[in-house]
């Protein structure tokens, strides 16, 4: 399957759907992104090539995995695979290979599932997929179009390789594009942003980009790093947080709730506290030469901390609306 391919199939799909009314500049920025100039795509490219090879089966969701039913050349598919590392999102099964990815997201999904509105009819938008593991449950639950956004370009080549596997893949779709590169439409009625939030120097930005995206009466489901209120409204990093160099703010959830309310929204729920444990985290030979995860992100002697001293990775889920 061709990124033209792809691209078409996304086209005809989009034109019947709600957001027909942007399927031009999500189609012409999706087309300038995938002819950007990178080493690693003569890589990823053979890791398609060798992956079409391969019989297609039914895509199911079968709790932890993500199942693609074939009956594939298991060491041809796996050193393909392997091409296209890290896998951070899934996990996925695929004929008899399990592609333990470094995140169980099912732990996620499960999680938030039964307190949002039913996704089945909707226009769907998750932001910052990765490689459309939760976009393809989305539209597992009978989405009328689920697309995920995602600009790092392996992440696309990923759910290229996955989606070539699969007969008659549901209407899930990504592309490689950032949030902002959205038409501010209020085309969607079900917005996802998970693990994005504190990766944002400007959240309120963040925040009012996907209300302006959201239909009247649409429904956010916000995923988030937060830390508890004895640490106060929240804390922003001086260098890294947990080895990771991007995460901008901290807030508490009293923090964000007032984030949601200044913004806009309405109907505020916080639906679940977790903190991120090695279950859900962990280490696994499908990410690559850095073998590192949550385990070595903290502090060896006191697993409440960050190896920085901060307090250890929690994560809520809140759920909104917009009017």
């Amino acid at each position: 399957m061709t990124t033209k391919t792809m691209i078409n199939n996304f086209t005809k799909q989009c034109a019947q759907s709600k957001i027909s009314a942007i399927c031009p500049q999500l189609i012409e920025a999706s087309k300038q992104a995938f002819a950007v100039n990178n080493g690693n795509i003569g890589k990823w490219e053979a890791a398609i090539a060798a992956i079409k090879k391969q019989p297609k089966g039914a895509l199911n969701y079968k709790k932890p995995y993500l199942h693609i039913d074939i009956k594939a050349d298991f060491e041809a598919l796996q050193n393909a695979l392997k091409l296209l590392m890290p896998w951070r999102k899934g996990p996925y099964q695929i004929g008899d290979l399990q592609l333990d990815s470094e995140w169980r997201g099912d732990m996620k999904w499960q999680r938030l599932l039964e307190h949002i509105q039913p996704l089945a009819g909707r226009s769907v938008l998750d932001v910052g997929a990765g490689n459309g593991y939760f976009t393809y449950l989305m539209a597992l639950e009978k989405a009328q179009i689920a697309l995920g956004i995602e600009p790092f370009l392996l992440f696309n080549y990923q759910f290229k390789a996955l989606r070539m596997l699969i007969d008659k893949p549901p209407n899930g779709f990504l592309l490689p594009l950032k949030l902002a590169q959205i038409p501010q439409k209020a085309v969607f009625d079900s917005v996802f942003s998970m693990g994005v939030l504190y990766h944002q120097k400007e959240h309120l930005l963040h925040l009012k980009q996907l209300k302006n995206v959201l239909s009247t009466g649409g429904e956010l489901i916000l995923e988030t790093l937060i830390i508890e209120q004895k640490y106060g409204d929240q804390i922003i990093p001086a260098d890294r947080y947990a080895k990771m160099r991007n995460v901008h703010c901290l807030p508490s959830t009293k923090t964000v709730n007032s984030w949601l309310k200044s913004t806009g929204f309405v109907n505020i729920k916080l639906v679940n506290i977790s903190k991120t444990t090695t279950d859900e985290q962990r280490a696994s030979h499908w990410i690559g030469d850095n073998t590192q995860s949550l385990e070595d992100f903290l502090d060896p002697k006191n697993p409440d901390l960050t190896i920085e001293g901060l307090p250890a990775p929690k994560r809520a889920i809140f759920v909104c609306q917009k009017v």
